[in-house]
């Protein structure tokens, strides 16, 4: 599985690398999506920092919603996940491969950029490491989330409106959680007990939606 993992993976990468324009769309529609906002909201850096936690996550995860919808779209459609899935365990190796490369593709940049972000919001130093720490434990759970999302959605004719109203109340808790980290800091409080509880997350989506995606796929394909 783990020979699986790395191929599905490389490849992945290697065809994101041939795209490069659908590749670097979700990290454009974040820093604009999220530069927006000061023009609306005004040049107060008070408010503008109130406001920056909960905006670069609902930016992040929209970001993430618009490229997951087509991450099992291309291969269902030549044939090439069904040989994926001949293997009776490889459905786990798919989509822990299938969101690694969508997290190094979507989710990493959003990470690199946060702190450009944060020097547009007026952010201190030590919110922008605690928001970087916090999308760097987050990004991971929605792309998994995203995934499985994509997994059950497979083949529907109005599949993305239906991913959206999936995935959105599952990743809520790492909105909260990742926006409130930054919140605590800024008032002068530890974030640790938001990052753990984003870890904490972090690890059950791991544990559990590889294994929840694979099933999606499997009947998804039959």
């Amino acid at each position: 599985m783990r020979h699986l993992f790395l191929a599905i993976l490389a490849r992945d990468l290697r065809l994101a690398a041939r795209r490069r324009v659908d590749s670097l769309l979700p990290v454009v529609f974040f820093l604009v999506a999220v530069s927006l906002f000061p023009l609306g909201v005004g040049p107060e850096p008070q408010t503008l920092r109130q406001i920056a936690p909960g905006i670069v996550w609902v930016c992040a995860l929209l970001a993430t919603m618009l490229s997951v919808n087509t991450l099992y779209a291309g291969d269902m459609a030549d044939g090439s996940l069904e040989q994926m899935l001949r293997a009776p365990a490889s459905g786990v190796a798919v989509a822990l491969a299938k969101a690694a490369a969508h997290w190094l593709v979507a989710g990493l940049p959003l990470i690199v950029a946060a702190p450009v972000i944060g020097l547009l919001f007026d952010m201190s130093g030590p919110a922008m490491v605690t928001l970087v720490l916090g999308l760097l434990l987050g990004t991971p759970i929605l792309s998994l989330l995203g995934g499985l999302g994509a997994a059950l959605t497979l083949g529907l004719r109005s599949g993305g409106m239906l991913l959206i109203l999936i995935v959105l109340p599952l990743a809520t808790p790492a909105l909260i959680f990742g926006a409130g980290a930054v919140d605590a800091v800024e008032s002068g409080l530890s974030a640790a007990g938001h990052h753990s509880l984003l870890a904490a997350l972090l690890i059950a989506t791991l544990a559990g939606a590889p294994i929840a995606t694979a099933a999606a796929l499997r009947i998804s394909t039959e």
